[in-house]
């Protein structure tokens, strides 16, 4: 129960994680170790020998071979986290920017340096693999949004499948990319319990269901044959998603807030408090995460 309770909370986490553009739930599940048996699980759902199982009637034994208990109570987490904290995340977003982005900003700088000191063996090929990921991810992270884009259930199920890849992406955000297709706004809206579009809802979870179950089977090639080399390029889209992340890299969002965007001087000492929670967060996590392990 304990274990339960416990996936269910770091789930809870990578939801609230993947609601914020810029921020990667893969960056929590990597932070608080269970990226790799995420990736594990989800690609057990393609193997053909875990629906024989349930098929052969053995219910147990696909239980087991699926990670029913994992995937369930991180799941629940997830899903619990994006219908409560929605309309939080986009309260705090307009009327907090500075502190929101420096509190995150200080979250994935602290988890960027606990994924460094966890890799051995650096030389110019590892340097060159995190060059690589960081430019991608700052590439990622500076793309323009679209706008005028369809309503229609199909661009929600093709906006599902895309950005649920990111999703797991440590370093890249999927609500950014929902961001850069258009549809950030019109999807935190049909997640508000408080007026539920389930159509869109519906077509939405498809998309990420299909592109989840096909991402994960390339991620958890790349994992298995080159897992250091991945890894590293994970690095990589971590560091390069903090152009996004960085407090005042959105003008038009501060303005919005009432916030003087030529007075920066007052704004730091904030900025700097939330930025340091946000790593005394992740220290607290690394902290628990050794304890646990010794």
């Amino acid at each position: 129960m304990k274990g339960i309770i416990v996936n269910g909370l770091k789930g809870f986490g990578m939801g609230a994680a993947n609601l914020v553009p810029g921020v990667s739930g893969g960056t929590i599940a990597l932070l608080t170790g269970i990226y790799h048996e995420l990736i594990e699980a989800i690609n057990s759902l393609m193997v053909p020998a875990t629906w024989k199982s349930l098929f052969r009637g053995k219910w147990s034994t696909f239980w087991k071979q699926a990670h029913g208990t994992f995937l369930l109570s991180l799941g629940a987490g997830i899903l619990l986290s994006i219908l409560s904290l929605s309309k939080l995340m986009v309260y705090v977003l307009e009327t907090y920017p500075v502190q929101t982005w420096a509190f995150f900003f200080g979250l994935i700088l602290a988890s960027a340096y606990v994924l460094f000191r966890g890799i051995h063996g650096w030389g110019w090929r590892e340097m060159l693999l995190v060059l690589a990921g960081g430019a991608f991810g700052i590439w990622v992270s500076t793309l323009e949004s679209m706008s005028h884009t369809p309503d229609d259930l199909w661009y929600i199920f093709l906006c599902g499948a895309v950005s649920i890849c990111t999703m797991i992406l440590p370093g890249v955000s999927g609500s950014f990319v929902l961001l850069v297709m258009g549809k950030y706004d019109y999807i935190m809206k049909a997640l508000d319990v408080t007026a539920l579009n389930i159509p869109v809802i519906i077509a939405f979870a498809l998309g990420c269901a299909v592109g989840i179950l096909a991402f994960t089977k390339f991620l958890h090639w790349l994992l298995g044959r080159w897992e250091k080399q991945t890894i590293l390029v994970l690095l990589g889209f971590i560091l390069g998603s903090l152009v996004k992340v960085w407090p005042w890299s959105n003008p038009d969002a501060l303005a919005a807030a009432g916030i003087d965007t030529s007075l920066t001087l007052p704004q730091w000492p904030g900025a700097l408090l939330w930025a340091v929670i946000g790593i005394v967060f992740v220290a607290a996590m690394e902290i628990s995460a050794r304890q646990k392990n010794a």
